[in-house]
């Protein structure tokens, strides 16, 4: 019986498999999630100065940072739906390979 891949087997192997979909997957989920943390502390704080705006942006970063695993592992169940999606949208079948041209 084999283990199971680790974590950071199946994201090297979705990076290999995926490339740039991955990235923008992870890129999109980080910026809303910090984003969203950034609208709900601005709900319960009131910020006055630039030093209360770089708290309330450092605040988002550190709540979005703590969220890093789930983060991590929505990225891993999305990021085939995407590029299926992409796939499909461009055409193509996803596991079938072109035949090489001689």
């Amino acid at each position: 019986m084999n283990p199971k891949p680790s974590l950071a087997d199946r994201l090297k192997a979705m990076l290999n498999e995926y490339g740039p979909i991955l990235v923008v997957v992870y890129l999109v989920i980080y910026a809303l999630t910090f984003v969203g943390f950034a609208i709900a502390l601005t709900q319960g704080i009131q910020v006055e100065g630039s030093a209360g705006t770089a708290g309330l942006w450092a605040g988002a970063w550190f709540a979005a940072k703590l969220t890093q695993p789930i983060r991590i592992l929505l990225t891993l169940a999305v990021t085939p739906v995407v590029g299926a999606l992409r796939d499909r949208i461009r055409g193509r079948r996803a596991s079938v390979p072109s035949p090489p041209q001689t």
